[in-house]
């Protein structure tokens, strides 16, 4: 897709969802504004992935554990602070930190992908386990109990500054929609940057970014930590969505569904892993309401026909069918006017003969 085109494709989708944002609460019923800001949620973590995945080319099988850890972060701070004003950013910064911390060792320690996908899942299987054997009285952090596998209840987010302000289901929808917007565009930006071209080259090729003169392990780790603060500020608005944290955000299954969502939305886009996420969620939601079809059968098929039959994902495979006509019909109108011309040049040669 040339720039021109896809400039007209973000000014679109710009404003599609600035009317989704004001538009929906108007028109839809609470209980659907509520599963959309959860919905919001996971496609923030799914653009994390994307972003990580897509144009770092690095597959983060983890990306549940910055997950995680902001939305627990959140609920620790924002009982210990009493208010949320900056738990949000004390949330963002330890998932952001920790993506580092890791980041560091892995990258600076030449680990392969392959290793590198297998340590991000067993470090968020690691919190997993962890965060279920805190079940005691003596498993707390300041004033917050950790709750082993029940969790810990969520304080609502509230308007910064005023701790008694708490902003109700619509008000949180308007901050998820808006983080949503931010967080896609923001990342539009970055990947139209001089960092982003170089993150790319290094997906494609990191020997020969590495002997063009660039520091691969630098820009991955920038990166990884950038996407992990994302996972980390979804985690926040998962935590609000659903009122609860548990230790399910780390689990398999989470880990799984993320990596899904950016397969069937399309890896090396940002759209197409929101897509993806808004599509499968509503999928599993729709299949949680009924016993005859197992969901996990369900998404293994999914996962199965998508890398076998559309393996770049929905978004690509659309927009290549899309070129493809387009290219077509301009071929079909350049024959016709190919045979135009020939056939004036032939009736000119027959009105001088």
């Amino acid at each position: 897709m040339n720039r021109a085109r896809e400039n007209r494709w973000l000014v679109i989708l710009g404003v599609i969802s600035v009317v989704f944002l004001f538009g929906a609460p108007e028109v839809l019923e609470l209980f659907t504004i509520i599963n959309l800001t959860t919905a919001i949620a996971l496609a923030l973590l799914a653009l994390s992935l994307g972003l990580v995945w897509g144009y770092g080319g690095i597959l983060c099988f983890g990306q549940t554990a910055f997950f995680g850890l902001g939305a627990y972060a959140y609920v620790v701070a924002a009982i210990n602070f009493g208010g949320t004003s900056w738990a949000v950013v004390v949330a963002i910064l330890v998932a952001a930190g920790f993506a580092a911390v890791l980041g560091y060792f892995v990258f600076y320690g030449r680990v392969s992908d392959v290793y590198l996908a297998v340590i991000t899942l067993t470090v968020s299987l690691i919190f997993y386990n962890l965060m279920r054997r805190t079940s005691g009285p003596e498993y707390k952090i300041g004033d917050a109990l950790l709750g082993g596998f029940n969790g810990i209840n969520a304080p609502p987010l509230n308007v910064p500054g005023d701790a008694s302000w708490f902003l109700f289901p619509e008000d949180l929808f308007y901050v998820a929609m808006t983080a949503l917007i931010i967080g896609y565009f923001g990342c539009v930006w970055l990947v139209r940057s001089h960092f982003g071209r170089v993150a790319v080259a290094i997906r494609e090729n990191e020997l020969r970014a590495e002997l063009i003169g660039y520091d691969i392990r630098l820009n991955k780790l920038l990166l990884f930590t950038i996407a992990g603060g994302i996972a980390g500020a979804a985690g926040v608005l998962f935590a609000n969505g659903v009122g609860r944290v548990t230790p399910d955000l780390f689990n398999l299954y989470n880990a799984a569904l993320t990596i899904i969502w950016v397969i069937v939305g399309g890896r090396g886009t940002l759209i197409g892993p929101i897509l993806g996420a808004f599509g499968m969620f509503y999928l599993t939601s729709t299949l949680g309401q009924q016993s005859s079809i197992n969901n996990n059968l369900v998404l293994g098929v999914i996962l199965v026909i998508f890398v076998l039959l559309v393996p770049r994902g929905i978004v690509p495979s659309v927009i290549d069918l899309w070129d493809r006509r387009r290219g077509h019909r301009g071929a079909m109108a350049g024959q016709g006017r190919r045979r135009r011309r020939r056939n004036r040049s032939a009736t000119e040669a027959h009105d001088e003969g």
